[in-house]
């Protein structure tokens, strides 16, 4: 289900607490993970874990857009929820690519049936293999231009009841506050100056993930001149071949970098890999060490990098 934008309204009755309360308690939640953490780079991952604890769901993930078609994984509250965000990335569709496109909450309540088997097939496939029953994303962002999704995941089939989105709505705003003031903290106030210490928690922050978002816009580049296309069915290779071998895209596009792989015809034998082929099972749903589990913060190769 697809949702208008939300609009300001008075609370629902029935007794629970006033609006403002949980406003507060949200705030104080996640103000609470980010001071907890025990060094700047495992805020992201607190923050996520937070946003899972404030809602009836059993996981988080925050995801960033970089541009169109590419995307980071911010923080994940565990495996799954960084496994889910990889696989949405990797076959560029899901309810996390719907709320991104169209700047509205996307609330996909059953992937098993109906509906919202029939949007998005196959990555409604690959998340059932994953235990995954139910994902709720919502766009980050301001003036309606969405920046990045907040994606909540649930084991369990169903919707969220009105309080509960109004919750995952204000933890949504918590959450793009924290965003915008990470961007406002790494290049500056508008006066010029910068903290020197909020500088080195934002670059430990993101180094990661913007490494991995250079990796991919550089294989993109090397696709294109091979097979002669444009960026976007550039990417598409890419998103086929890292599904058909049940790896990450940033994984694949380092391979292409290092010029262990390549997508000239007459090397890689045709097609490298038709759209999303590979094992029928899917490659997400099979062994929990696979490619994407370990580290809650998103897979690692050996030397600690993260490798989304």
């Amino acid at each position: 289900m697809t949702m208008p934008p939300e609009k300001s309204g008075p609370s629902a009755g029935g007794g629970g607490p006033p609006d403002a309360e949980v406003r507060l308690r949200v705030d104080e939640a996640l103000a609470a993970a980010a001071r907890g953490a025990d060094e700047p780079r495992a805020v992201p991952g607190a923050l996520c874990a937070a946003c899972a604890r404030l809602l009836p769901v059993t996981g988080s993930s925050v995801s960033i857009s970089g541009g169109k078609g590419v995307r980071m994984t911010w923080c994940a509250s565990d495996r799954v929820a960084a496994r889910l965000a990889e696989l949405q990335y990797t076959v560029g569709d899901g309810p996390c690519q719907t709320a991104l496109d169209r700047g509205v909450p996307v609330l996909a309540c059953d992937l098993t049936q109906g509906p919202d088997l029939r949007r998005w097939p196959i990555f409604a496939h690959e998340a059932v293999g994953l235990g995954v029953r139910a994902v709720f994303s919502l766009p980050l962002g301001v003036s309606g231009a969405a920046v990045g999704t907040l994606d909540l995941y649930s084991e369990q089939a169903g919707g969220l009841a009105e309080p509960d989105l109004r919750v995952a709505l204000w933890v949504r705003d918590a959450v793009t506050l924290a965003l915008m003031n990470l961007q406002a903290a790494r290049y500056g106030t508008p006066g010029g100056g910068t903290d020197a210490d909020t500088e080195g928690e934002v670059a430990s922050w993101v180094a990661a993930s913007e490494a991995g978002h250079t990796e991919v816009y550089q294989a993109v580049g090397m696709v294109m001149v091979q097979l002669d296309v444009d960026p976007e069915q550039a990417l598409d290779r890419l998103r086929a071949r890292a599904y058909a071998d049940g790896r990450t895209v940033s994984q694949v596009a380092r391979e292409v970098l290092t010029r262990r792989l390549s997508f000239r015809r007459e090397t890689d034998g045709g097609d490298p890999a038709g759209p999303y082929g590979g094992d029928p099972a899917g490659p997400y749903g099979g062994d929990p060490a696979g490619p994407y589990g370990g580290d809650p913060q998103g897979p690692r190769g050996e030397d600690g990098r993260d490798v989304r």
